[in-house]
């Protein structure tokens, strides 16, 4: 699917979208030459619904996760967790690494959470955009990674109304683009 960000690919068990992401960045799975996208598949339900929640995205209608389609991604059960609790970041907002780990060391009950074990779940998320990591940040002034291109976080982040310049931009190669 043609975005404005690029050209997004889809993955489907056939009933839950299992990936969604840039068809250029490391993790993708399904290519357009796979099984998953033989003739035929890309009428599924999901992968329209899939468009629809992409297409009322990008042109800023917020749609919710309670409109997205099925999700079925494939991660461990600590993955599972951390993913759950990004999808529930508000659109045009974002979280840091560590807040995340403290609101998932408090849901278990205390103990502590290591920022960087969250960083680690959140970069292998396969549904991008409607599992939003691309709002979680660093603390302070970081920016923060992403799976996929820092401009291309930038670019979400700003179609989202955030405020992009309390971010220390200046050690990425986004900051031409972003400033």
């Amino acid at each position: 699917m043609s975005t404005p960000i690029g050209r997004m690919l889809m993955g489907s068990d056939g009933t839950a979208l299992t990936e969604l992401c840039l068809e250029d960045w490391w993790w993708a799975k399904t290519s357009p030459t796979s099984n998953a996208r033989t003739a035929g598949t890309s009428d599924l339900p999901v992968l329209l619904q899939t468009r629809e929640w992409l297409d009322a995205y990008f042109v800023g209608k917020r749609p919710s996760l309670d409109s997205a389609p099925p999700l079925a991604a494939h991660g461990t059960t600590f993955q599972h967790e951390v993913w759950r609790l990004v999808a529930e970041i508000p659109y045009g907002q974002t979280v840091s690494y560590g807040e995340l780990a403290a609101e998932l060391s408090e849901r278990r009950g205390g103990g502590r959470m290591a920022a960087q074990a969250v960083g680690g779940a959140v970069k292998r998320n396969p549904i991008t955009i409607i599992v939003p990591c691309h709002r979680v940040v660093g603390a302070g002034k970081a920016f923060g990674g992403y799976g996929g291109r820092l401009d291309i976080k930038a670019e979400l982040l700003e179609h989202e109304g955030v405020d992009l310049s309390r971010f220390d931009l200046r050690d990425h190669s986004i900051s031409q683009n972003v400033r």
